[in-house]
C-alpha cells in the first residue's frame, strides 16, 4: 500500500511540495447523479422551476466551483485551470439527472479534485434550487470516471 503523501514522517499533515516535479497536460472527468420526483424532473427538464434555468445555474456553478477547489478542499494546490465542463445527461426512466465534469491544467498536480468539486456543487445547485418541491432529492454516485497526465499516467474507471 503507498504511503500517504499529505502526512509526514513524524504524522504531520502537509501539503505535498510539487516545485521539483515536470509540469504536463493533465485532465481528469468525474460524474454525480441527482434523483427526484418526477414531477420535480419534469419540471426542470421543461424549464419550469420559479427560482430559474436550473441546469444552466449548476453548470455555472460548477465551473466556479472548480475554480476554488483549493479554498475548500485544505491540501490541493491552486491552480491555473485551462478548461473546466459541465454536462448534464437526464434520465427520464429513473427521473435523475446524471452530471459529468472535466477539468484540464498545464501544471505539476493533477485535477482530479476540481472535477469532483463541480459535479458535487452542481448537484447541490440543482437541489438548492428545487428543495421546495422536492426535499427528496438524493445525490450519489459521485466518482473519478478517469484521468490522464502526470507520473501515474492515465486511469479509467473499471466498475
Amino acid at each position: 500500500m503507498p504511503s500517504f503523501t499529505h502526512i509526514d514522517e513524524k504524522g504531520n499533515v502537509r501539503m505535498v511540495d510539487v516545485t521539483e516535479k515536470e509540469p504536463t497536460d493533465r485532465k481528469a472527468v468525474a460524474q454525480g447523479v441527482i434523483s427526484m420526483n418526477t414531477a420535480t424532473f419534469r419540471m426542470i427538464k421543461n424549464k419550469k422551476v420559479k427560482k430559474g434555468n436550473v441546469l444552466e445555474t449548476a453548470r455555472i456553478a460548477g465551473i466556479m466551483a472548480a475554480k476554488k477547489t483549493s479554498d475548500l478542499i485544505p491540501m490541493c494546490h491552486p491552480l491555473g485551470l485551462t478548461h473546466v465542463a459541465v454536462d448534464f445527461y437526464p434520465e427520464e426512466s429513473s427521473s435523475s439527472i446524471r452530471i459529468e465534469s472535466s477539468a484540464r491544467v498545464f501544471s505539476q498536480t493533477g485535477v482530479e479534485m476540481e472535477a469532483l468539486t463541480a459535479v458535487s456543487v452542481a448537484a447541490l445547485t440543482i437541489y438548492d434550487m428545487c428543495k421546495s418541491y422536492d426535499r427528496e432529492m438524493t445525490i450519489s454516485d459521485i466518482f473519478l470516471i478517469e484521468k490522464e497526465g502526470g507520473k501515474s499516467g492515465k486511469f479509467v474507471r473499471t466498475k
